[in-house]
């Protein structure tokens, strides 16, 4: 047993990663014990604790002014509160049959190993960043962390085009095309995919293909980037495709993340199919009694499908952190799964998915129905009424919902959380039909546009019986 910081006899947690999973997790421990109890050892390789990593594009487009803004809590208020958060730290290895990790000083190059009763794996997620001539030349970018929005800030400041391309077309590549053009530059986005927003069915990611397009972005589907090619100086001047060439004084890689896993690879814990750790519903790593991980770097159940998926978002981190600090503080807390709920935006436009695509459905061996309507976000003859698209996913013979996806312009977006409470509720679209939601003018149709898309999937399923 280690001998705690404050000179008691205690046990010692400690942190993998500064962000969202692992300084909730700490934080949580710390409220159910004290420093004589617990001591807590964090350690980010980073500069910046706690931060959204969500805020960024915003940030880079202007909305959010100061990059501190992104901060929910510094190092200093961390140790304030007894927690020996090590910045510009990083571990380099899990030595789990002895109980401990080396971490090298990113400054310095100086290692040095700590001992652990309890461990905590936060590790987040890395870019996706191709392999491919010219992708690490100036002025080429992802962002994931502070320091790549900062990064990217310098080269904006300090390029005289006005030219962006962006590599892929999902979230990252949508709201990282609204941040240049916010910026004034001219955006191209180049996607592989038959439309933007993978995360939708193709005539869903078509109606954002339009929207961007109306926005001044131009959209070059079905295309895959194979050289980023650089000038004399030895700065990035364009993309190249099997076929054109896109000029760029900029390019940011928005082709999305895999979980960052090597450490735990290394050290042998168990991974998935899409290459996150594997947890139980208390996030213990599977087959390991005092080793917890979450955020970004697991899998979690999803509940619509029952299948195992790496959906890295901060409200998922957030929420494992705190069943993380509970159990690891004592406690006894859990995370069931997820339903796969995500919004976004390009400009006015609002991008929002639940549950499973037709593919994910497919996938998964069920049979099911669809029902997509036009409808408005508010009453039509109120002011300011815009429209919107829902599609409804529902399991063919018993009408169980499945998915919804909805892009519209203002007020459309939020309207994707009732259907993730009807997913997580396990609701028929007949049931939804019935559900008793907010109507006024100013706010909605008499028919909110999700009933109207459960009504017409609930006939689809009578239909088909």
């Amino acid at each position: 047993m280690n001998m705690s910081a404050a000179g008691g006899t205690g046990e010692r947690l400690v942190v993998i990663g500064g962000d969202a999973a692992g300084m909730s997790a700490a934080s949580q421990a710390r409220r159910l014990k004290g420093p004589r109890d617990l001591e807590i050892v964090a350690f980010e390789r980073g500069h910046f604790s706690s931060y959204s990593a969500c805020g960024i594009p915003y940030w880079v487009g202007g909305a959010v002014s100061d990059r501190d803004e992104l901060i929910a809590r510094t190092p200093e208020e961390h140790r304030a509160r007894d927690i020996d958060l090590r910045m510009r730290t990083e571990v380099t290895e899990i030595d789990l049959a002895r109980g401990r990790v080396r971490a090298r000083d990113v400054d310095s190059g100086a290692e040095s190993w700590t001992s652990y009763d309890k461990l905590v794996i936060g590790t987040g997620a890395r870019p996706i960043r191709p392999r491919m001539p010219g992708v690490d030349a100036p002025g080429v970018h992802g962002v994931q962390t502070l320091d790549d929005g900062q990064a990217l800030l310098d080269t904006l400041a300090g390029t005289r085009g006005r030219r962006a391309v962006v590599v892929g077309a999902g979230y990252i590549g949508v709201e990282m095309a609204e941040a240049l053009i916010n910026r004034g530059y001219e955006v191209t986005v180049v996607n592989r995919g038959r439309e933007p927003m993978s995360t939708l069915d193709p005539d869903m990611g078509r109606l954002v293909h339009e929207a961007m397009e109306g926005l001044g972005i131009t959209m070059v589907n079905d295309a895959e980037v194979t050289e980023v090619l650089t000038g004399d100086d030895g700065r990035v001047r364009a993309v190249a495709t099997t076929d054109a060439e896109y000029p760029a004084d900029v390019v940011v890689l928005g082709i999305g993340v895999r979980p960052e896993t090597s450490l735990a690879e290394a050290a042998g814990l168990p991974l998935g199919a899409h290459g996150g750790l594997l947890t139980d519903l208390g996030m213990r790593v599977r087959g390991h009694e005092n080793v917890w991980a979450g955020g970004d770097c697991v899998e979690v159940l999803d509940l619509v499908s029952g299948q195992e998926r790496h959906i890295p978002l901060g409200t998922h981190a957030n929420k494992h952190g705190q069943v993380i600090g509970t159990n690891a503080g004592g406690g006894y807390a859990t995370f069931p799964g997820v339903v796969g709920t995500a919004v976004s935006k390009v400009c006015d436009l609002e991008i929002a998915r639940t549950g499973l695509r037709e593919k994910d459905a497919l996938r998964a061996g069920l049979r099911f129905v669809t029902a997509t309507v036009e409808s408005t976000s508010r009453a039509g003859y109120y002011p300011g009424a815009s429209p919107m698209t829902v599609k409804m996913l529902a399991e063919r013979r018993t009408g169980r919902l499945l998915g919804v996806q909805i892009v519209g312009r203002e007020g459309a977006g939020k309207r994707v959380d009732v259907a993730a409470v009807a997913l997580t509720a396990g609701m028929t679209v007949e049931q939804m039909t019935a559900l008793d939601l907010g109507y006024a003018p100013p706010f909605s149709p008499v028919w909110d546009p999700v009933l109207v898309a459960a009504r017409k999937a609930a006939r689809e399923v009578e239909r088909h019986g």
